[in-house]
């Protein structure tokens, strides 16, 4: 699939570069204090990254002092697999370069089903940081290179962490997969079976 810079104004839609932080601290404690898995690896909440004084100037500039966790999402994948949205935005932050597959939450049907045909590739460059707006549909980002990806994931804290209330499986509730984590997979993408399956079309590859 064809693959824009992040710069490219289509891209506004989806969310913004942010250039205000300096990231270089958390670029580095990814680089060297997160490992690279052979498939894909997420951390939501890791000492060693929340340590940096990157993250107290994100606790402070970005979520306006709101309590926050930063993670990573690791390692080699070229597909889509699925979409997932929260209640907020979340920044990605590039250790490597890395693509991001998005899409809008407004195209997302009655039904709870996704045509990916809609979505659209960025590639995201080592070293740049992009707020991904809470509207915006998207998944682990993807690799160009064989070495794989590192990007760091700033997120409210409690995000991605287990449910622990009981919930009514319907409606929009059928998507809920962790908190603050609403996600519809493809049913090629092997997700875990409790996952609502309802991308239609194809599971979207970078390397296609």
């Amino acid at each position: 699939m064809e693959i824009k810079k992040i710069t490219d104004p289509a891209f506004r839609k989806y969310g913004r570069l942010v250039t205000n932080v300096d990231f270089a601290e958390l670029i580095e404690a990814l680089k060297t204090k997160t490992p690279m898995p052979e498939g894909v690896g997420y951390e939501p909440s890791v000492p060693a990254l929340e340590a940096t004084a990157t993250a107290k100037q994100l606790q402070t500039t970005g979520w306006g002092e709101g309590a926050i966790e930063v993670g990573y999402c690791n390692g080699h994948n070229t597909k889509l697999n699925a979409v997932e949205y929260h209640r907020n935005s979340e920044i990605n932050v590039a250790a490597t370069d890395a693509v991001l597959i998005v899409g809008m939450q407004q195209d997302v049907t009655d039904d709870f089903t996704y045509d990916t045909a809609k979505m659209e590739a960025f590639l995201l460059p080592a070293g740049q940081a992009a707020e991904i707006y809470g509207t915006t549909l998207h998944y682990a980002p993807c690799s160009l290179s064989p070495e794989g990806f590192k990007v760091g994931i700033v997120l409210p804290k409690g995000t991605n962490f287990p449910l622990t209330a009981a919930h009514n499986a319907g409606g929009e509730d059928k998507l809920l997969m962790a908190q603050n984590k609403w996600l519809i997979a493809h049913k090629d993408g092997g997700q875990d079976p409790k996952a609502f399956i309802g991308l239609i079309g194809e599971n979207l590859d970078i390397a296609k």
